[in-house]
């Protein structure tokens, strides 16, 4: 299995565990999957969670807004749909 599966599977049913009203933040993803060098893999992370957002299926939010994934600045945190 490819890491980027891994991680798209780590995602959806971490946002599925928390349900609507919460969220998960990529670094949550990253430590689950990759304890020892999580820091490195944020960016897998984030890119794994855009595609979702992209697919409709998890939606990226800042201060609890669902934003524009073009234009991301600062953390963000991953919903469900």
């Amino acid at each position: 299995m490819s890491k980027n599966v891994t991680i798209k599977e780590a995602i959806l049913s971490c946002v599925a565990e928390r349900g609507a009203d919460k969220s998960v933040c990529p670094s949550e993803i990253a430590r689950l999957l990759f304890p020892t060098d999580w820091l490195e893999h944020m960016t897998d992370v984030v890119d794994v969670a855009i595609a979702l957002h992209q697919q409709g299926k998890v939606v990226i939010t800042q201060s609890g807004i669902a934003i524009d994934v073009e234009k991301i600045k600062g953390p963000i945190r991953i919903t469900c749909v």
